[in-house]
Order: structure tokens, then sequence, then C-alpha cells
């Protein structure tokens, strides 16, 4: 998100709709946007210099804005490829350990911190310091049978069967692309869907 500061400026800016008003504001934008990207804040510079390069396409920091915005896709794109290379590796890491408790256990655990310290040391986080997603559930709740007079059985499941593991990238909100896309997991497979397997519901209580 951009700063509440840089809202400011830019409300000014689109306000003012014209250079002339303040030939110091393009170049302070400029400055401002290098600095995001110093501090490693790519999103934020890269929305900052496309709104420097929209609105000042003939000014030098204007310029200067579209050629910064190159090098800004290219960090991006490199920045999220790592981002997702960590990402996969920490959901591998807990899918692995959830595996073995099911194993052991019979059905998955109700958190992950139930994985501590049998299977895992510590539950891993997002390179962003963000929780995974985890959400235990009860794939199949009910079966019925007939024998071979007609009569009918309900059987009921209460297991955690199954399981879905997600990544919410680095805005922690569903959707997004680059460094905000999201990451899906269920029951030991990556998902290259953007959807989940529906949950059977009511799930049991516990």
């Amino acid at each position: 998100m951009v700063r509440p500061r840089i809202l400011v400026t830019l409300s000014c800016l689109l306000l003012l709709g014209c250079a002339s008003e303040d030939p110091r504001l393009p170049q302070s934008l400029l400055d401002e946007a290098r600095t995001l990207s110093t501090e490693g804040k790519t999103l934020e510079a890269r929305s900052l210099l496309e709104r420097l390069a929209q609105q000042y396409p003939e000014t030098e920091p204007g310029k200067r804005a579209r050629q910064d915005l190159v090098i800004i896709e290219m960090t991006l794109k490199q920045e999220m490829q790592e981002k997702q290379r960590l990402v996969r590796a920490s959901m591998r890491r807990i899918m692995d350990a959830l595996t073995r408790y099911h194993s052991k256990r019979g059905e998955y655990p109700w958190t992950l911190q139930a994985l501590v310290p049998e299977y895992l040391d510590l539950v891993p986080e997002t390179p962003w310091g963000h929780p995974f997603l985890y959400r235990p559930y009860v794939p199949v709740l009910m079966e019925e049978s007939k024998d071979r007079r007609g009569h009918v059985t309900q059987r009921i499941y209460s297991k955690l069967d199954a399981y879905h593991l997600v990544c919410l990238g680095s805005d922690l909100q569903p959707g997004g692309d680059q460094l905000a896309q999201d990451t899906l997991a269920a029951n030991g497979e990556f998902l290259k869907d953007a959807a989940l397997p529906s949950i059977p519901l009511p799930q049991p209580v516990r």
C-alpha cells in the first residue's frame, strides 16, 4: 500500500493537473520513489513511478521514471521468483510433517502447532512474516448403505482426513499477482487452479 503522505501528494498532483504549477514536484516524487525502492518497498515504488510517468510524461523526472520502471519490473520478477521458491519450500516442509502426523495418528491435526516439536522444530512463516493458513476438515461427512433387505444404514465420519494450506502473498489478501500472488495447496499437493476444493458442511465441532 502506498504511504499516506504519498497519497496526499498524488491527490494534490491530480488536482493541479499540470506540471507548471510546481516544477519541483516531479523531481520530489521521483526521489520518493527511489527511496522506497532502496528500502525494499518495490510495489510502492512502482505505483509512484507509474503515476509520475503518466502525469508528467514530458518532464525529465517523468522520463527517468519510465526508465526506472523497467528496472523495477525486473527486480519484481526476480523477487517474486525467490519469494515463491521460499513459500513453496516452507509449504512442502509443512505438508511433509502433516503426512507423517497423519500416518501415525490416523488424521490431520487441528492446528499446525500440534506438529511441534515432534514433526517440526517450529511452524514456518511466509517470507513476509505472515502465518500460513491451515484448515483441516472431514471430506465425507456421512455415507449410506443398504443391506440385502433394503435396510438403510448411515455411517458418520469425524476424522480430519483432508486439509487446505494457503499463503496469501505479501498483501495477506485473497487474489493478487506477483508478490501478492496466492499459493494454494490441498492434501499434500499444490493447486494450479485459483480455487480450493469445497468443504462439506456442517463440519463436526471439536
